[in-house]
Order: structure tokens, then C-alpha cells, then sequence
């Protein structure tokens, strides 16, 4: 009662309008991202659900993020409750959207550890915030280390990338959403 929407997000439309909107089609997709043309259909069609790292596959090959196609996922609504899931595995790196529909933020938190060696470059600001254990941040040659209750705050278009140096970290990452232009004269 009072949640938006109980069922799980359903990506295929938004991985659909972004291939066309790039006029790529299915086989070009298929190449960039590893991924059979078959898989692919089955996403947009929605009859198959990805995991996180085919959907970032799938977002690299469309030139944006897994959190970009997920909050893509479902229409707007004003009021929208993204209740907590029950983690079987605390320890089996996860991440979930806590904003669903096309918003101008996006927020998504992420649990245990990812794959360090991928770099992040998102076109807005955003706000990286450990709620539990640690991590070491990679960003304009520089290392920072952050605890639980730290932020660290990058400008858009800081290439970075992060590990968790703690099992069960959980890090809360809140960005303008990349569909908002939100860049100014960095120059004044």
C-alpha cells in the first residue's frame, strides 16, 4: 500500500529507445557489447532480465550507464516508494536503483565490491556516500581513501573508479541525471 509500483524494474523499452535513438541496430549492439543479437531482442522485449554486468555491457555498447538505462525504466510518478531488498548474500556485489522512472537525479546504491578496473565518467555531478565499511576512490591521478559516513563529491566529467577495500561495503552514489544539461562554464 502507498508503493508506487511493486514489480521489478523492466529495462527493455528504455534499452530500445537508446538504440534507436543512435540508429544502431540489433547486430551492432550485439558486437559492441559481447552479447548474442537473440539475448539482446529478449531484453527489449522483456522476456529476459539482465544481470548488472550484462546490462553495463549493454549500456557501454549504447554509450551510457546501467543507472541511466535503469531509471529509464519506468515513467515518472511523483511519489515512488523503492523498498529495501531482501539480500540472500551480503557478500555478492549488487546494485539497485533507489530512484526508478526519468528523473532529473538519479541515485543507486551499490553493495560489496564491482569491477575496480572499469573508470566512470558521467556527464553531471555527483555525490559518492559510504553508508557502511570503505573504499578507495581513483580520481584525476589521485587516491582518496573514505569511511562509513564520508562523501566525496566529483565535478561532471571527473574520470574515476572505486573499489571497496572492506567486504559489505554499502555506497549510496546520487548523480544529476545524465538526460539534464546541467554543465556550466567551469572557466569564470
Amino acid at each position: 500500500m502507498g508503493d508506487h509500483k511493486e514489480q521489478p524494474l523492466r529495462v527493455g523499452a528504455a534499452v530500445r529507445r537508446r538504440r534507436r535513438a543512435l540508429q544502431l541496430t540489433l547486430a551492432v549492439v550485439a558486437e559492441r557489447s559481447g552479447l548474442s543479437v537473440p539475448f539482446l531482442s529478449q531484453i527489449e522485449n522483456d522476456r529476459a532480465r539482465p544481470s548488472t554486468g550484462s546490462l553495463e555491457k549493454v549500456a557501454d555498447a549504447l554509450r551510457t550507464t546501467a543507472v541511466e538505462l535503469l531509471a529509464a525504466a519506468d515513467p515518472a510518478c511523483s511519489v515512488d516508494v523503492v523498498r529495501a531488498e531482501c539480500v540472500e548474500s551480503a557478500l555478492q556485489p549488487r546494485m539497485r536503483s533507489l530512484v526508478r522512472g526519468h528523473h532529473q537525479m538519479h541515485a543507486s546504491e551499490f553493495t560489496g565490491d564491482h569491477d575496480a578496473g572499469r573508470e566512470f565518467q558521467y556527464r553531471n555531478d555527483q555525490l559518492m556516500y559510504v553508508a557502511d565499511g570503505a573504499v578507495e576512490i581513483e580520481a584525476e591521478g589521485r587516491a582518496y581513501r573514505l569511511g562509513r559516513g564520508d562523501t566525496l563529491y566529483l565535478t561532471g566529467g571527473v574520470r574515476h573508479r572505486w573499489r571497496a577495500t572492506v567486504p559489505e561495503t554499502r555506497v549510496l552514489v546520487v548523480a544529476v541525471a545524465e538526460h539534464i544539461e546541467a554543465l556550466h562554464d567551469r572557466n569564470r
